[in-house]
C-alpha cells in the first residue's frame, strides 16, 4: 500500500522536518514543495492500519508539522 502525504509545516522548520521524515521507516521519499503544502512524503506500508500508524505516530509528531492530508495511491 502506498500513499502521498501532503504536509503543512510551520515557517522556518520545513528543512529540519523534511530531514526527520526521511529517517522514518516506511517513508520512501520526503521533499519540500512550493504551494499550499510545504512538503510531500511518499509512504509505503503493508496495510491501512500500518499506514495510519506511520502517519499519526511518526509523521504528525515531527516538530513543526501542523497538518497532514493522506492520499492513497490506487492502481488503475
Amino acid at each position: 500500500m502506498k500513499a502521498h502525504v501532503l504536509i503543512k509545516i510551520r515557517a522556518g522548520e520545513v528543512s529540519e522536518a523534511v530531514k526527520q521524515m526521511r529517517g522514518i521507516k516506511g517513508v520512501v521519499e520526503a521533499n519540500a514543495t512550493f504551494g499550499p503544502y510545504d512538503a510531500v512524503a511518499v509512504v509505503e506500508a503493508k496495510d491501512l492500519p500500518s499506514l495510519g500508524r506511520i502517519v499519526t505516530g511518526e509523521i504528525q509528531p515531527v516538530v513543526g508539522v501542523q497538518e497532514t492530508l493522506t492520499c492513497l495511491v490506487i492502481e488503475i
